[in-house]
């Protein structure tokens, strides 16, 4: 079953200093932490504080290009994960016509910004996400939404103990 998700942040593992996507559902409920690479992760943010360069980033030529031959992008979808491996999908509607592209979730979710349009999660990738263990601020984390908990509750301050 697919649950449509939103980013919740952007934040740093401050043990791998790799950027790391939240995705919350509506009710708060369910997170998905999803890492990423720090070229995807400026430009997720780019589009969350609705900030542009003087040119266009690749999802931003993407997302023109796809409009200019009046091509949707209807909704992304992070639909597996294996050996710790996310996957998504880019679904595409033009005249009358779906298409579905394989994508790395981070490019997926950036592009699903600029083009504002549902990110679905499906659930196993929730259920899943659990067997991943994370060691992180000195304990094993395996519950995703706890990690979230941690990444979203860490500030600047924070990333300093830890070598950032």
């Amino acid at each position: 079953m697919l649950i449509r998700m939103h980013v919740e942040s952007v934040a740093v593992d401050p043990e791998t200093r790799v950027p790391i996507v939240i995705l919350k559902d509506k009710e708060n409920e369910r997170s998905l932490p999803i890492w990423i690479g720090l070229v995807e992760a400026g430009a997720i943010v780019m589009a969350l504080e609705d900030m542009s360069l003087s040119r266009p980033m690749t999802h931003d030529i993407m997302f023109n290009l796809l409009a200019s031959v009046e091509v949707e992008v209807a909704s992304v979808e992070v639909n597996d994960i294996r050996d710790n491996v996310y996957y998504a999908t880019i679904h595409l509607a033009a005249h009358g016509e779906r298409s579905i592209v394989d994508a790395r979730p981070s490019d997926a979710i950036a592009l699903a910004l600029r083009a504002n349009c549902p990110i679905m999660v499906d659930t196993k990738v929730i259920e899943k996400s659990k067997d991943i263990k994370v060691t992180m601020l000195d304990k094993n984390v395996s519950d995703p939404d706890e990690l979230a908990d941690i990444l979203g509750s860490l500030d600047s301050e924070d990333f300093g103990k830890y070598k950032m």
